[in-house]
C-alpha cells in the first residue's frame, strides 16, 4: 500500500477483465507502448489506473537526480548521470514506489517538457533545464485523462517522447535532453469527441469498456465502495493476499519475459491477419507479438499459443487506421474472426 495516499486495491476491482489485463500487460512490459481506454464516465477507468501503480514493485532511481534516472541502465540516464557512470563511479540509489503522474488538461508546453534557461544551459548543460511533467514521468505511469481534449501539439509531443524514451528541449539552437520512459495510459469518453486517427494509432493497445450490466457485479461494486469509504484500511487488508499474489506474478513475468519463445508460425499468423485486415504500417504486428509474449509470461507459460494470440489481438489491432484512414477501423468481432480463420488456415497447412 502506498505511503502517500490510500488507494483502492487493484484486486478489488469488479469485472472489466479486459481493462485489468491490458493494464497488467503494460506494467509487465512497458515496451508494449501504452494503452488507450475508451468508455463513459463512472466505469472505473481512473480508479483502475491509480490502483495499478500501488500494485507495482518499487523502482530504483538516482538519488537527488531531478530526472528519475535509472542508476544501473545507461540508456535511461541524463548526461550528468551517464558521465558519472562512465567514469566508473557508483551512483547513489534510492528506492521509490511508482507514481501516477497526471497530465492536467490545461498544461502548457513548458509545463510538459520543462523550461530552459539559455544562458545557464551554455555553461552547465542539462542542469539548466527546469524539469516538467515528462521528467517526473520517467520510470512511472503517465496518465492522461480525457486525452481527446488535449491540444494536438501537446499530444504529439507526448507520443513522440513515448516512442523515443527521450525528451529533447530546444531553444535558440540550444538543445538538452533527459530520459523519459513511462507507461502511457490515456482515457477518453467518445461522446466528448474522438482522437485524430494518426494519434489514435500511436497508442499500442486499445480497449473499449461499458457499464456492467450483470446485477451481481453491480451489487458487488456498491458493497465494495461503501466498505472502502467507511473502513478503507480494513477493506485494503481484506485484499492483501490477492494483491501480493498479483505483485509476485508481475515480478515473475518480468523476469521470464525474455525467455518466452514465439514461433515463426505465430509470427506468420500475425502478419497474414494484419494483411487481411488492411491495417496500416508494421506497428500492429509488433505490438501484437509483444503483447502475446507478455501475456504468455503472465500465464507462466513458455511459448506463445494461438489462444493467447486471440486474447491480445483485439486490443492490439482494434481502432487502428486502415488504408491510410480511408477505411473504418476493424471491429473487435472482425479482428477475432480474422485471427481465428488465419489460425485454422495455418493449422490445416501443417
Amino acid at each position: 500500500m502506498s505511503s502517500e495516499r490510500i488507494v483502492y486495491p487493484f484486486a478489488a476491482i469488479v469485472g472489466q477483465a479486459e481493462l485489468k489485463l491490458a493494464l497488467l500487460l503494460n506494467a509487465i512490459n512497458p515496451q508494449i507502448g501504452g494503452l488507450l481506454i475508451r468508455g463513459p464516465k463512472g466505469t472505473g477507468k481512473s480508479t483502475s489506473v491509480r490502483a495499478l501503480a500501488d500494485l507495482l514493485p518499487e523502482i530504483a532511481v538516482v538519488k537527488d537526480c531531478k530526472f528519475n534516472c535509472n542508476p544501473v541502465d545507461p540508456t535511461n540516464m541524463c548526461f550528468d548521470c551517464l558521465s558519472t557512470y562512465q567514469q566508473g563511479k557508483l551512483l547513489p540509489i534510492e528506492k521509490r514506489k511508482m507514481k501516477v503522474i497526471t497530465l492536467p488538461i490545461g498544461a502548457t508546453e513548458d509545463r510538459v517538457i520543462g523550461s530552459l534557461d539559455i544562458e545557464r544551459a551554455i555553461k552547465v548543460g542539462v542542469r539548466a533545464l527546469e524539469p516538467g511533467i515528462l521528467a517526473a514521468a520517467n520510470q512511472n505511469i503517465l496518465y492522461i485523462d480525457e486525452v481527446n481534449l488535449l491540444p494536438d501539439h501537446i499530444t504529439d509531443i507526448i507520443l513522440d517522447v513515448a516512442a523515443s524514451g527521450w525528451n529533447i528541449v530546444e531553444r535558440e539552437s540550444i538543445s538538452v535532453g533527459h530520459p523519459s520512459r513511462f507507461i502511457l495510459i490515456g482515457t477518453m469518453n467518445p461522446e466528448e469527441g474522438e482522437l485524430r486517427p494518426q494519434l489514435l494509432d500511436r497508442f499500442s493497445l486499445h480497449i473499449s469498456i461499458k457499464e456492467l450490466l450483470n446485477e451481481n457485479q453491480r451489487v458487488d461494486i456498491v458493497k465494495n465502495n461503501l466498505w472502502f469509504g467507511e473502513a478503507p484500511l480494513e477493506f485494503i487488508k481484506n485484499f492483501t493476499t490477492e494483491q501480493k499474489s498479483l505483485q509476485q506474478r508481475i515480478v515473475n513475468a518480468r523476469e521470464n519475459l525474455n525467455e518466452i519463445t514465439i514461433s515463426d508460425r505465430i509470427l506468420e499468423i500475425i502478419a497474414h491477419a494484419c494483411i487481411e485486415l488492411n491495417v496500416d504500417g508494421h506497428r500492429p504486428d509488433i505490438v501484437t507479438a509483444r503483447a502475446a509474449k507478455t501475456l504468455t509470461a503472465f500465464k507462466e507459460k513458455r511459448e506463445v499459443s494461438g489462444d493467447t494470440l486471440l486474447q491480445v489481438a483485439k486490443m492490439a489491432i482494434g481502432f487502428r487506421t486502415r488504408r491510410s484512414g480511408f477505411e473504418e477501423p476493424a471491429t473487435s468481432d472482425e479482428v477475432d474472426d480474422t485471427f481465428k480463420k488465419t489460425i485454422s488456415f495455418f493449422d490445416l497447412k501443417q
